[in-house]
């Protein structure tokens, strides 16, 4: 019966989706697919001498509204001034739409841009914003017909290639050839033009090149000359990367990132590119022509995915009925499963002589195993808030990972209520059982604790970026970094990591879990976690390994609630160095002290967006040449409870979520001021 009802619901599924598959040609051959992109937000630079000239502002509104309501139609680029009562007043502003971009797209990224520079550069005398799809800028002083090289952003996919001698050779060859033709205007969109070489058989190199319309071609191929020559600061041996300077910009990818543009389209200053001009035009065949030649193979492909179904299925009938329920689903780490008796027998009956340490979900003891190889092992309390699928979730995800900053997972056993994880051992135990001990943090000069910051900073990028899977670990603290026999941090305890897709960045919970004083205030306070959420976690730790304190041990002392305030009132005093442990005054060095401060404090900004993404904090920590934003205040938390001594450490729920899928791929350097 219930087979019955199975093939039903499939064959009402099918239907559907057939259905969806028609429509979705029908509309193609109609040329009305709608567009459902949206403005993918990059950089801004606002000029840091700001005004407090009402009139200025008053008339920097009236820029910025004129740039937004002329982003109709099909205009790509459009300047514009807005005279002031006196010259100091004057403001011009323009704005670009990248040239394959369509029109109704390049209006909403004008817009949200505009928005933007109104709300956080309103009293900046000149700012430039760049997204994906479109740049805005406005200035006190006339830039147009102007070549301007400063401020300059550059973005890079940070996979490398593998012969990256032949691949730049290729590049350049290209990258100019493409410039070449944006600045002569000889095809296509007045300065802007994209080529494709091929790397090989099976792969091929894209590039784009774009100055403002409003610039000679010779001026145009002298600015993009310039970005051609900033690509080995930005990207050099990376698998794609793009510079932007205020008036061109230049992009590769092994990809194709750009749409097809309709030839000899134009944009110059207040003209427009024909409505169809980011499509590939109509095929001239008919809907129903299309239908015939679809329909039968979409219907003998559904069948043939109905087919493999089914006997998927079956198979996973008999292989549940072979395991039995306690396997959990976990077949892809089978292999690692130990004996319970083996874990028994390694740990002497978990005895309290073999006892590590006590976490939220369970008890850590050291084990040997018959080999000598001696293990960690998590033995997970029956009472805890983990269960089976907390505990399944911290297998699939650490048996994924392989990074020398993540602790290894060797295996796990599962017996009647038992659930325990086998991990590599680590001698040195947790960071914070060295860090915050008045005599074992001497151990910990400058040179290691800076190592540490960086370690901890790969591990985390790698499980944001450079996995097989994105993850947020949700609870990074000093007592889930662990130190191996040379001091090297391992990130551990993922139970309550959450596994997102690689274009998948944010989510959002009703129960929460991690650490208090470690949560990001959107996630605490609303449940939102995100990339950026491991971000704050790592900047209360960079500002605990500095300071040698908790940040709880601040609670109504030291003339501040917390760590944060502490570290923001010495900030802004201008004094950062008292900060630092006392112990590291012999071994630091200043610089890179005051700098790891800055980036502590860049983590923990309010605003998410505000935070810089992992992999421009480990280029921060590993360049001292690239230039930090001026961090914001960061976020306070309000205190709570009615015990004036009561610990910030308090121990939340796991919880199923809803995700939020956005995009994010690079990473950034930037340049803010000429030189």
């Amino acid at each position: 019966m219930n087979l019955v009802m199975n093939i039903s619901s499939m064959a009402a599924s099918l239907k559907l989706v057939l259905l969806f598959i028609i429509l979705s040609f029908l509309n193609l051959g109609t040329g009305k697919a709608q567009e459902l992109d949206s403005p993918v937000y990059l950089y801004q630079n606002c000029s840091t001498n700001t005004t407090g000239n009402s009139a200025y502002q008053l008339d920097l509104r009236t820029l910025l509204g004129s740039l937004s309501s002329n982003a109709t139609g099909t205009t790509k680029f459009y300047n514009t001034t807005v005279a002031g009562r006196s010259p100091s007043d004057t403001v011009f502003g323009l704005f670009m739409c990248r040239g394959d971009v369509p029109s109704q797209l390049c209006r909403q990224c004008v817009v949200n841009a505009t928005q933007r520079l109104r709300s956080q550069c309103s009293r900046s005398k000149r700012a430039v914003i760049w997204y994906d799809e479109c740049m805005v800028r406005f200035s006190n002083r006339s830039f147009f017909s102007t070549v301007d090289t400063r401020p300059r952003l550059g973005l890079l996919n940070t996979a490398n290639i593998s012969n990256q001698e032949s691949f730049m050779h290729l590049l350049f060859q290209t990258i100019n050839q493409t410039a070449d033709e944006a600045a002569s205007f000889s095809i296509g969109v007045k300065n802007y033009a994209t080529n494709k070489a091929n790397i090989s058989g099976f792969q091929s190199l894209y590039c784009m090149a774009q100055c403002t319309p409003d610039l000679s071609p010779q001026d145009c191929r002298s600015c993009l000359s310039g970005v051609i020559g900033d690509l080995p600061w930005c990207c050099q041996g990376k698998q794609g990367g793009r510079v932007l300077y205020p008036s061109c910009n230049v992009r590769y990818e092994l990809y194709p990132f750009y749409r097809t543009i309709t030839p000899n389209t134009t944009i110059s200053p207040n003209s427009t590119i024909p409505p169809n001009s980011g499509g590939g035009g109509s095929s001239g065949i008919s809907a129903g022509t299309i239908v015939a030649i679809v329909v039968p193979i979409v219907v003998a492909v559904l069948l043939f995915i109905v087919g493999i179904c089914f006997l998927s299925k079956r198979a996973r009938k008999k292989n549940d009925s072979a395991q039995g329920k306690t396997a959990y689903d976990i077949t892809d780490v089978e292999s690692l499963q130990f004996d319970f008796g083996t874990i028994e027998a390694a740990t002497n009956k978990f005895s309290a002589d073999n006892k590590l340490g006590e976490g939220g979900f369970g008890t850590v003891y050291k084990g040997t195993l018959p080999s000598g190889q001696e293990i960690a092992v998590k033995r997970l309390s029956k009472s805890s808030g983990q269960g089976a699928e907390e505990f399944k979730n911290e297998v699939v995800v650490v048996a994924k990972l392989q990074h020398r900053n993540l602790v290894r997972l060797l295996g796990f056993c599962l017996q009647g209520e038992e659930k325990i994880l086998v991990y590599e051992y680590v001698p040195n135990k947790s960071l914070d059982y060295i860090l915050f001990d008045p005599e074992k943090q001497r151990e910990l000069d400058w040179t290691r604790r800076y190592k540490i910051i960086a370690g901890i900073a790969r591990g985390i990028q790698y499980l944001h970026e450079d996995s097989r899977l994105r993850i947020i670990h949700r609870d990074l603290k000093a007592s889930n970094i662990l130190l191996d026999g040379d001091m090297i941090p391992k990130i551990s305890d993922f139970g309550m990591a959450r596994i997102f897709g690689v274009d998948q960045t944010q989510g959002n919970t009703s129960r929460i879990v991690g650490t208090y004083g470690y949560m990001a205030p959107e996630y605490a306070m609303h449940g939102e976690f995100s990339v950026k959420s491991d971000v704050y976690s790592f900047g209360v730790l960079i500002l605990e390994i500095i300071s040698g304190k908790k940040n709880s041990s601040f609670y109504q002392t030291d003339g501040a609630e917390d760590l944060l305030s502490y570290t923001w009132q010495l900030w802004k005093d201008g004094k950062p160095l008292e900060l630092m442990d006392p112990i590291l005054r012999e071994s630091c060095n200043p610089n890179e002290v005051i700098r790891s401060i800055h980036i502590g404090l860049l983590c923990v900004q309010e605003d998410p967006a505000d935070r810089p993404t992992m992999a421009r904090i480990v280029l921060m920590l590993e360049s001292d040449t690239v230039t930090l934003p001026t961090p914001k205040q960061p976020a306070f938390f309000p205190q709570s409870g009615t015990d004036p001594n009561m610990p910030k450490e308090l121990q939340f729920d796991q919880s199923t979520t809803k995700s939020i899928p956005i995009s994010v791929n690079e990473m950034s350097i930037s340049e803010m001021d000429p030189r």
